[in-house]
């Protein structure tokens, strides 16, 4: 992941996306977004040239299955947002990507694809 995107990773980051109730559901993945205000992102003393628009988090339920195959469709997830991300020009916002049981079989390109299509639906970038 580039450096240039911040990670969500407490509880209630996630649940303040899902509240939103802005969602674009591919076979792929499921991705939920909230727009922000980039001073949202700034917490006290930290320089805003050093975080990011896009805070993105990942999540896998255990429908998906077990630990390896969870954490197996996170690695992709996570692999599909570095490269379609670089040189991505977002809104500010918070994304989460959820994954779905066809997050492992599904081909990488049609992934990444995914991806586009449900970042262009919800506004995020071009």
């Amino acid at each position: 992941m580039p450096a240039a995107l911040d990670r969500l990773k407490k509880r209630s980051e996630f649940l303040a996306v899902a509240g939103t109730n802005r969602r674009y559901t591919t076979p792929g993945l499921v991705l939920q977004a909230r727009q922000t205000t980039s001073d949202e992102h700034v917490g006290i003393g930290e320089l805003r040239a050093q975080r990011s628009a896009v805070r993105v988090g990942f999540t896998a339920t255990k429908k998906v299955g077990n630990a390896v195959v969870r954490n197996r469709a996170r690695r992709r997830l996570r692999a599909a947002v570095a490269e379609v991300m670089d040189g991505f020009t977002a809104r500010p916002a918070d994304l989460v990507l959820v994954a779905r049981q066809g997050t492992i079989t599904r081909p990488y390109g049609d992934l990444k694809n995914d991806l586009r299509l449900a970042l262009k639906k919800l506004g995020i970038g071009q």
